[in-house]
């Protein structure tokens, strides 16, 4: 429901009568992209000032991951950008493989199997960021576009672990299961048709009249207020920052991966949109070279004090059984300490914080969510613009609610 509230200075001779409207957006609005409220007040359709309230979605992960081993706690990374669950889950994995100090045992086809799927993951968030930004705007047949190939990727997702939206697929120390006969056949596939797809969005949108009235020079940051604030991802390198976690600090060997990190220096909503476009074409890009340098061999580490034992061996021999209890039951021993790992998650750097106190569960977990960062950008951009023009900053900061609240 709306509230209003209306602050009246009565008229004095001479002087024009001001009033201010202060209206609830969300948080069961549709263009809040989840369970957002924002306090608006308004000059007529002009934003005064702008305050975001979150909590809505709240649901304690950090807290309870402190109460179960570390393959227990994966399940959850999914519920945070679910969107981009594939991303969450490796960085959360590479976070305790850091912790373990056995990244050098991972094999090179997990490695490489991690990163296809992290982009293919880069992928499908993007496809709904720019889809459902343009929905707002009324451009729904981008949306549609869009949402046709967020599918083809669902499948390929399904062809590997079997879940579609929540993956909860890598395991510390490599992958559950080797990936299947059709898998690169499948990711070919989708290399070919994506691009006419993402050629025919750009075509949609980039210079559509409309689109460019309703992001260009609308929710403006500037790139010394986006450092300042923290952004990250489309949000910072739109507004001219080149930082990417891929290049700034390589993980699973993008270091050796050819691709460049797309600018834009206008800081507007339509620069993060030129953005996100141009990083769809840069992980198509890292994706071929990828799958056509999948190595054969082992999927997973050779490991016993941190990887479950085949299944056949499970059912064969009673040392298996006994190793495979213990690790369900106690989790894998880490080594006391901390550690703090991040990765270039759709929407930015996305940061694990494990403190370890040498038991089978963390003993303290913190998340550096890059929507959560990100959303502090919002009253800066929409402050002093119309009413409007806030649909539009939400969606260019593309939030997910679920990685705000965790």
């Amino acid at each position: 429901m709306e509230r209003i509230e209306i602050d009246t200075k009565d008229s004095i001779e001479g002087k024009s009568r001001t009033e201010t409207l202060m209206l609830n957006m969300g948080p069961q609005h549709p263009s809040t992209h989840g369970v957002l409220r924002v306090v608006l007040n308004l000059d007529g359709e002009t934003v005064v000032k702008a305050v975001t309230f979150i909590g809505y979605l709240h649901r304690g992960i950090e807290k309870l991951c402190e109460h179960i081993t570390y393959q227990q706690c994966l399940p959850y990374t999914d519920r945070m950008d679910y969107l981009a669950s594939i991303c969450n889950n490796i960085g959360f994995i590479l976070t305790v493989e850091k912790l373990l100090d056995i990244e050098d045992e991972i094999p090179d086809r997990a490695k490489v199997a991690e990163v296809i799927l992290f982009e293919l993951g880069r992928l499908e968030s993007h496809l709904v960021g720019i889809g459902t930004n343009a929905l707002d705007l009324g451009a729904v047949s981008a949306f549609l576009y869009c949402f046709k190939e967020r599918e083809r990727i669902y499948d390929i997702l399904e062809m590997v672990c079997g879940a579609r939206l929540t993956t909860s697929y890598p395991r510390v120390g490599g992958l559950p299961e080797d990936l299947p006969d059709d898998f690169e056949n499948a990711v070919r596939s989708f290399l070919k048709a994506f691009p006419k797809t993402l050629n025919e969005v750009d075509r949609l949108l980039t210079r559509n009249k409309i689109w460019i009235q309703r992001t260009k020079g609308v929710a403006y940051i500037s790139s010394d207020d986006a450092i300042d604030l923290g952004l990250t991802g489309p949000a910072l390198r739109g507004s001219g920052v080149p930082y990417d976690v891929r290049k700034a600090m390589p993980y699973l060997g993008y270091e050796n991966y050819d691709f460049e990190i797309p600018v834009a220096t206008d800081g507007d909503a339509y620069s993060r949109y030129l953005c996100r476009l141009e990083e769809m074409r840069q992980s198509l890009k890292i994706i071929e070279q990828a799958i056509s340098n999948l190595p054969d061999g082992p999927f997973i580490a050779d490991l016993p004090e941190v990887v479950l034992p085949p299944k056949d061996l499970v059912y064969s021999r009673m040392e298996s059984l006994i190793r495979h209890f213990v690790i369900v039951y106690e989790g894998f021993k880490t080594p006391p300490g901390e550690v703090f790992h991040s990765v270039e998650n759709p929407k930015g750097e996305l940061g694990y914080y494990i403190v370890s106190d040498g038991s089978g569960k963390p003993y303290r977990l913190r998340v550096r969510g890059p929507s959560f960062v990100n959303l502090q950008a919002l009253p800066r951009m929409v402050e002093g613009r119309l009413l409007a023009d806030v649909i539009a900053a939400i969606g260019s900061i593309d939030i997910v609610l679920g990685e705000v609240d965790r």
